[in-house]
C-alpha cells in the first residue's frame, strides 16, 4: 500500500513537473512573443505573419531564393546591396511601411527606417537599450559581450569591456606599423608583377587581409604578433561558421544542440580563447610591452572580476579588437580598390593628388589628413558597402521612440544599406559611385547627414573606427603611388554577408607597375 501512494505521489509530482515546463515554454514561445505582437499592432505596427517557433525564417528563405540574382561579371552600373542581400526587406518595407515587425524563431525584431526614430535610437545612451540577448549568446562567441555606455565604456551584466577611446589613443603610435605592413604588401605585388612579365592578375583580399591582419596582430600583440596572426585566422573561421547560422538565431535550444555547425564553432571557441590566455600567461612572465594587449591586461589588474570572468574580459577584448581593427578594415579597403579599379578617371585623381601631397615619401597621418579626394573616396566606398549592415539593439524595459511604445523584449534593427542608399536622402544618383557628394564633407553630402553611419553612429561608434580609416588611406595612398589597375575580366561582383559584407567571389586586378 506505501509503494503504491508512493508511486502516485512520484506520479503526481511528474504530471505537475511537465504542466509547469509546458506553461513555462508556452509563455516563452508563445504566450510572450505574441503579447509583444499585440501592443506593437494596437499602434498600427504590422508584418509578416510568423510561424511557431520559426518565426519568419522559413519565409526569409524562401523570399531569399525566389529573389536570389545571378552574379554579375564586372562591376555593376548601380550598387544596390540591400537588393542583393536583403530584397525581402524591401518587399516588406514597401508593404508595411518604414516601421515593421518580423521574427526569427521567438525573438520579436522592429524594423526602423523611419528617419527621426533612427536619430533618437542611434544617439540614445541609456543601457536600457543594449546589445540583444540573443546576440549575446548566439554571436558573442565572435563579438564578445557588452553594450556602450553615455560615457564610453562597454559594459555587460556581468563584466566590462574596454572603452573605444583606450584603442584611439593607441593609433597614432600604430601608424609606423601601419607604413611598414603596406610597404610588406606593396614589395610583395612587386614580386608578383615582375615575375609575370609586367602585369599580374592579382586576386587581393588574401593580399589585403595579410596587411591588415599584419597591422592589428602587431599592435595587439606586440613580440608575440605571430601567434596573433595564428589567433586571427582561427577568428576568421569562426565568422564563417557564426555567419551560417545568421538566420537559426532565435530558435529556442538551437545553440545547445550538437550539430556539425555547432561542433565546430565550439572547438574553435575553445581554441581560440586557449591561444588568447597563453599569449597572456607568456606576457605575464616576459613584462611589459607597450601594446593593446597591455592595455587590457592593466584595466582587467584594477578591477574585482573573479579569474574566469577576468579570463572572459581578456577573449573579449581581443575578439573585439579583431573585428573592428582587422576584418572591417580589410574588407572595406577590398571594395574601395574595387571601386578605383571600375572608375579610372577617380583613380587617376586620387593618384595626382597623393604624389603631390607625399613627393616621394611613405604617407603618414599628416599626409593623408590633407588629401581631401581620397577622404572623398573612401568615404563613398563605406556608404555603397558599410562594412556593418545592421545596426541592432534590444530594449531591456519599456520605452519610446517617435510616437511608438516599444515593450520591453523587442529588438530593434536600423537597418544601414538602406539609408546609405534611399534616393530620398541621397538624391536620384545614390545607388552610383559619385565620391563628389562628399566634396564638403559628411553634414553636405545629404538632406539627413546623421543617417550616414558605416562604423555606427554617437555614442556606440565602432570603436576601430579611426584606426580603420588610417589604415585604408595609407594602404590605398601607398598603392596608388605604386601601381595602376583596372577589374580583371575573371571579376564577379556578388557581394555575400559574413557578418560584414564582402565580396562573394573576392576581388581580382590586373595591377601594373608605374
Amino acid at each position: 500500500m506505501e509503494v503504491q501512494v508512493l508511486v502516485k505521489i512520484v506520479i503526481s509530482i511528474a504530471i505537475i513537473g511537465g504542466v509547469g515546463l509546458f506553461l513555462r515554454l508556452y509563455r516563452a514561445l508563445v504566450s510572450k512573443p505574441e503579447k509583444l505582437r499585440l501592443a506593437l499592432r494596437k499602434q498600427g505596427i504590422n508584418g509578416p505573419p510568423p510561424t511557431i517557433l520559426l518565426g519568419n525564417i522559413l519565409e526569409i528563405k524562401r523570399l531569399r531564393s525566389a529573389t536570389s540574382k545571378h552574379p554579375t561579371c564586372g562591376a555593376p552600373t548601380e550598387h544596390n546591396c540591400s537588393n542583393a542581400l536583403f530584397q525581402f526587406f524591401e518587399q516588406w518595407q514597401k508593404k508595411y511601411g518604414d516601421v515593421f515587425m518580423f521574427s526569427l524563431g521567438n525573438t520579436l525584431i522592429l524594423h526602423v527606417t523611419n528617419h527621426e526614430m533612427v536619430r533618437e535610437i542611434t544617439t540614445f545612451t541609456s543601457l536600457d537599450l543594449g546589445k540583444p540577448a540573443y546576440q549575446a549568446k548566439e554571436r558573442g562567441a565572435l563579438l564578445g559581450n557588452g553594450v556602450l555606455t553615455s560615457n564610453g565604456t562597454h559594459w555587460s551584466r556581468q563584466r566590462k569591456i574596454l572603452a573605444p577611446e583606450l584603442y584611439m589613443d593607441k593609433v597614432k603610435g600604430m601608424i609606423n606599423l601601419v607604413q611598414e605592413s603596406t610597404m610588406t604588401l606593396v614589395n610583395n605585388w612587386n614580386n608578383i608583377i615582375e615575375a609575370k612579365g609586367g602585369i599580374a592578375d592579382i586576386k587581393i583580399d588574401q593580399h589585403i587581409r595579410s596587411f591588415s591582419g599584419d597591422v592589428i596582430s602587431k599592435a595587439c600583440f606586440g613580440s608575440n604578433f605571430s601567434r596573433g596572426e595564428d589567433i586571427f585566422s582561427k577568428l576568421r573561421a569562426l565568422q564563417e561558421a557564426s555567419s551560417k547560422k545568421v538566420l537559426s538565431t532565435g530558435i529556442p535550444g538551437m545553440r545547445y544542440l550538437p550539430t556539425k555547425s555547432n561542433r565546430e564553432m565550439w572547438a574553435l571557441e575553445k581554441e581560440i580563447k586557449t591561444l588568447i590566455l597563453k599569449v597572456v600567461n607568456e606576457r605575464k612572465e616576459a613584462g611589459h610591452e607597450k601594446d593593446l594587449l597591455q592595455t587590457v591586461l592593466e584595466s582587467a589588474k584594477n578591477s574585482e572580476l573573479s579569474q574566469d570572468a577576468l579570463d572572459s574580459f581578456i577573449v573579449d577584448n581581443c575578439k573585439n579588437i579583431y573585428l573592428a581593427g582587422y576584418e572591417t578594415t580589410a574588407v572595406s579597403a577590398t571594395w574601395c580598390l574595387m571601386l578605383l579599379a571600375a572608375n579610372p578617371e577617380w583613380q587617376e585623381r586620387v593618384r595626382a593628388e597623393v604624389l603631390d601631397i607625399c613627393k616621394g615619401q611613405i604617407p603618414d597621418g599628416d599626409m593623408i589628413r590633407k588629401m581631401k579626394l581620397l577622404t572623398m573616396v573612401v568615404n563613398e566606398s563605406l556608404r555603397l558597402y558599410p562594412p556593418v549592415s545592421v545596426i541592432s539593439r534590444e530594449a531591456f524595459k519599456d520605452m519610446k521612440f517617435g510616437n511608438i511604445n516599444i515593450p520591453e523584449g523587442v529588438n530593434v534593427w536600423t537597418f544601414v544599406l538602406t539609408l546609405h542608399t534611399d534616393p530620398e536622402i541621397w538624391g536620384p544618383d545614390s545607388y552610383q559611385f559619385k565620391p563628389d557628394r562628399f566634396a564638403n564633407g559628411i553634414t553636405s553630402a545629404c538632406k539627413l547627414p546623421h543617417l550616414y553611419m558605416p562604423f555606427g553612429v554617437g555614442p556606440r561608434v565602432c570603436l576601430g573606427q579611426n584606426l580603420a580609416l588610417v589604415e585604408m588611406k595609407i594602404l590605398i595612398a601607398l598603392i596608388l603611388s605604386n601601381f595602376s589597375f583596372t577589374l580583371s575580366p575573371t571579376y564577379i561582383h556578388s557581394p555575400a554577408l559574413q557578418l560584414v559584407i564582402e565580396p562573394g567571389h573576392g576581388v581580382n586586378l590586373y595591377v601594373k607597375k608605374l
